[in-house]
């Protein structure tokens, strides 16, 4: 049987970011956390549905 993924995760995404951010974890370590919670396929489907980011208005 193929290995199928797990469908991405936000809420880990967004800890692992801010893990990052709060320097808990190495670069390294933040990357895995981010591919093993999905993030190339988040960005796959935002590619796919033709999001853009919100321009700030501050």
């Amino acid at each position: 049987m193929p290995f199928e993924r797990p469908a991405p995760d936000l809420t880990k995404l967004l800890a692992a970011w801010h893990s990052f951010e709060r320097g808990e974890e190495t670069p390294g370590k933040v990357l895995a956390n981010l591919k093993t919670a999905g993030l190339a396929d988040v960005l796959d489907q935002l590619i796919e549905t033709g999001w853009v980011p919100a321009v700030p208005t501050s």
